[in-house]
């Protein structure tokens, strides 16, 4: 396979692969939407909610971008593990705040997680930087999105 084919296909695959670890939080806060979550009191500024998914649609593009940016510095140097296991772990309390909050109907287990990502973003954000900077700003939008949904949550768990 010709050098161009392996680099579209391998960023196509991280696109797709982060785009499907993401949608595993579906699963959990589609069912609730309409259910526990409108019973909720919810901040004036909480969006709509038929912008999470197109929102997340686009992070998620983002993170799967970035991390591909970062692996092709070549996964065999020590940064690149590194950034990219912790990217992984930061996507996988993404997964689990979905859970907490949503599939477990519980504000403050997904504000526990949520802080946990946020600085876990921060972690990968400073290593995609160190690894090649451009992976890092495409997870800005991402920064500032979970830090508005920590705030979010926040207020959800204490008006409830």
């Amino acid at each position: 396979m010709k050098m161009k084919s392996k680099r579209i296909l391998g960023f196509a695959a991280a696109v797709v692969i982060v785009e499907l670890i993401g949608s595993i939080g579906t699963f959990f806060t589609l069912p609730a939407i309409g259910t526990w979550y409108a019973t909720l009191a919810k901040p004036a500024f909480t969006p709509p909610n038929w912008i999470i998914g197109p929102a997340w649609t686009i992070l998620f593009a983002l993170m799967g971008i970035a991390a591909y940016l970062v692996w092709e510095k070549g996964v065999r140097k020590r940064l690149v593990r590194e950034a990219l296991g912790v990217f992984g772990t930061q996507l996988e309390l993404n997964v689990l705040w979905s859970i907490a909050f949503f599939g477990l109907r519980s504000p403050l287990l997904g504000l526990v997680d949520i802080s946990f990502l946020l600085f876990a973003i921060l972690l990968t954000i400073w290593l995609f930087y160190k690894a090649r900077k451009e992976a890092a700003y495409l997870l800005l939008p991402y920064l500032i999105w979970v830090a508005f949904a920590t705030l979010l949550n926040l207020s959800v768990w204490m008006l409830n």
